[in-house]
């Protein structure tokens, strides 16, 4: 019987053989002895007896039994001679008590070359087993530029403190995200327990991805892995049954074909013209049968949040509007990713088949409920996002505070003017340059004196009074029965607050183009419907759903400048990136007669040379604050790997 599988070993072998004569390449076991004669070793290591996976045994330490296999590991040789025999011994022994004396192997670049026990691996692939204990030397190449090279020294920090050596990637930076996705640190050491968690899920994920044909992409299975586990998340898995992964893996089966890409984003900068004609069907057939229902779910509630506040006025504007034709309701996520994704479901379940989550901490949980509901138009409102399961939405605020810089710039005694910002996620640092430049183009001199109020224990008020700073841009809505007068642009002087001008979140604007654009059947005209496309509404001004309010402290002639440019905004013939910008370090970021492109607008992460103050550390941010900008953060948070 044995020698009946020698027999089907040497056909696979066979078979593999002649596929890489074929393609041309060489068809037998790679022998390290030849791939680090051409590499400079800057050490050795000896990482002592460690249980490697079998998948990554790819070869010989030396030429001299190379050729008795083919690069499969399957026997070539005679069924007749020695070494058959000896395959097929191992072959019995291994079904009657398994192989346990470890083999000696040699590890470079996270792959491994066998000094002592080729047919014992030979063996155990052949039956498809998973791993092999081993005495593992390790040779180290010296630090160079490829990218490969900078990845496996990113493996190596992680092996660390794992002792994980199952999981490679084939981009940089990935054993970071990872780490941030299971709140670990690079120097955070894993505990057995954690490390046979972690096993156990991976094994779980693979199973049902190999099962689909995920052998068959050109990525590795831990890329795969680290792009499931940004939507569903690790401790989510960890629950998961095989039927469930069953429906979740082929559903995001685009997103594994594309990587390392991104879906590409079509970004929506305008709504479509208004038009009375209403679609063949539409004039054929009732608009519907029933009203359409249409679910908000907030991630704070309307009465703790002004931005949760804004958009319950553009639902309630909806109501006005639509009268019986729609019906609309509002739910609260829960604190916790599941209570969250209950509401997403017990939205649906009640019948909502348009549903808009209003803030950037509900976008996964979004994308979870689009994977698994693909018939229920979910929207989320954030910016920058390339999701093709669900669109996204967001506004040009930089329009609005571009028109605030302006006056702050004319309006202020002081060259000191200050900037309160929310949050270092994309949009808000393109609204900071904006008012930059509205500033300068008014007040060359003048500086701006940025603070965030998502730091822990911040000191703002005492941090702009030591500037003697005199204007203020501070938050752009307010919280209901919140006193506070300092929102939009404020003048500080004489201890009392005055308000000059407060740019508006109109959401039912946006929301009523929207809902119309379902209920007249022209909700995918002017967009590309693929699946590797990620549709971005991002409107302004001209769409009506950002405007800038001004007070009467303002002189006539200034709100006549203001409005005169506001005009220009809107009409598309005057774009406030359109001048000549520097950022802090010295970059040129647009050069003069260039007008910065939205996408570019909207993946802001530099601060203009006028602006004195910084991106916070991440580790100075609220809770609430690193929960949103491990979502949205700007680019410099990912690079730096400071996420955690």
């Amino acid at each position: 019987m044995s020698k009946a599988e020698y027999a089907k070993a040497r056909k696979k072998a066979q078979k593999t053989y002649r596929s890489q004569l074929l393609k041309g390449t060489y068809p037998y076991l790679q022998a390290l002895d030849d791939i680090v004669s051409f590499a400079v070793i800057a050490s050795e290591v000896d990482l002592g007896l460690v249980e490697i996976p079998l998948d990554a045994i790819v070869g010989t330490k030396t030429a001299g039994r190379k050729q008795a296999f083919a690069s499969n590991f399957m026997p070539l040789l005679d069924e007749n001679t020695e070494f058959a025999g000896k395959w097929v011994s191992l072959y019995q022994a291994h079904i009657e008590e398994g192989i346990r004396d470890p083999i000696k192997v040699v590890e470079f670049m996270n792959r491994f070359y066998v000094v002592e026990g080729n047919k014992r691996v030979s063996v155990l692939k052949y039956v498809d087993a998973v791993s092999i204990q081993a005495q593992v030397t390790r040779l180290i190449p010296q630090k160079n530029d490829t990218i490969e090279n900078q990845i496996y020294y990113e493996f190596m920090d992680f092996y660390k403190m794992s002792e994980i050596n199952y999981l490679t990637f084939s981009q940089k930076g990935c054993y970071a995200k990872l780490l941030t996705l299971l709140d670990k640190t690079i120097t955070s050491p894993w505990s057995d327990d954690e490390k046979i968690d972690f096993r156990s899920a991976y094994t779980h994920f693979l199973d049902i991805y190999r099962e689909k044909g995920g052998q068959k992409l050109p990525i590795t299975p831990g890329d795969a892995f680290l792009t499931y586990l940004g939507i569903y998340g690790y401790e989510d898995l960890k629950k998961k049954s095989y039927a469930e992964l069953r429906e979740e893996i082929p559903a995001m089966w685009k997103d594994f074909e594309i990587y390392p890409g991104k879906r590409s984003v079509e970004l929506v900068t305008a709504p479509e013209k208004k038009s009375e004609e209403k679609s063949l069907m539409t004039r054929i057939l009732p608009l519907t049968a029933s009203p359409l229902r249409i679910a908000f779910i907030h991630d704070r509630a309307p009465e703790e949040s002004s931005w949760s506040y804004s958009h319950e006025l553009g639902r309630h504007y909806l109501d006005n509007i639509f009268d019986d034709s729609i019906i609309t309701c509002s739910y609260l996520a829960g604190k916790e990713s599941d209570e969250s994704s209950d509401v997403i479901t017990k939205a649906i379940e009640a019948g909502n088949t348009i549903i808009f989550t209003t803030s950037p901490k509900l976008l996964n949980l979004s994308v979870k409920a689009a994977l698994k509901h693909p018939s229920i138009r979910i929207l989320n409102c954030s910016l920058n996002s390339c999701l093709g399961h669900l669109r996204t939405y967001y506004g040009r605020m930089y329009e609005a505070k571009f028109l605030t810089g302006i006056l702050a710039g004319i309006l202020s005694p002081e060259t000191s003017i200050g900037y309160l910002a929310d949050y270092p996620i994309y949009g808000s640092t393109a609204s900071i340059n904006a008012f930059a430049l509205g500033v300068r183009m008014v007040n060359p001199e003048a500086r701006i004196y940025l603070e965030w109020s998502c730091v822990k224990d911040n000191r703002i008020a005492e941090y702009f009074d030591a500037r003697h700073i005199s204007y203020v841009s501070g938050q752009d809505l307010l919280t209901p029965g919140h006193g506070s007068r300092q929102f939009g642009l404020y003048d500080v002087r004489g201890g009392n607050i005055t308000n000059v001008a407060m740019p508006v979140w109109h959401w039912g604007k946006f929301y009523e183009r929207i809902i119309n654009s379902i209920l007249n059947g022209t909700w995918n005209k002017g967009t590309t419907q693929k699946k590797d496309k990620s549709i971005n509404y991002f409107w302004g001004m001209s769409s009506g759903m950002i405007d800038l309010i001004l007070s009467n402290h303002i002189p006539s002639n200034t709100q006549q400048l203001i409005e005169l440019i506001k005009g220009q905004i809107s009409a598309g013939t005057f774009h406030p990136f359109s001048c000549e910008m520097y950022s802090q370090d010295g970059t040129l970021q647009n050069a003069k007669g260039s007008v910065l492109a939205e996408y570019q607008i909207g993946s802001m992460d530099w601060l203009l040379d006028n602006v004195y103050g910084s991106f916070p550390a991440f580790e100075t941010l609220t809770e609430e604050a690193k929960r949103i900008v491990r979502l949205q953060g700007v680019g410099k948070y990912q690079e730096l790997g400071e996420i955690r």
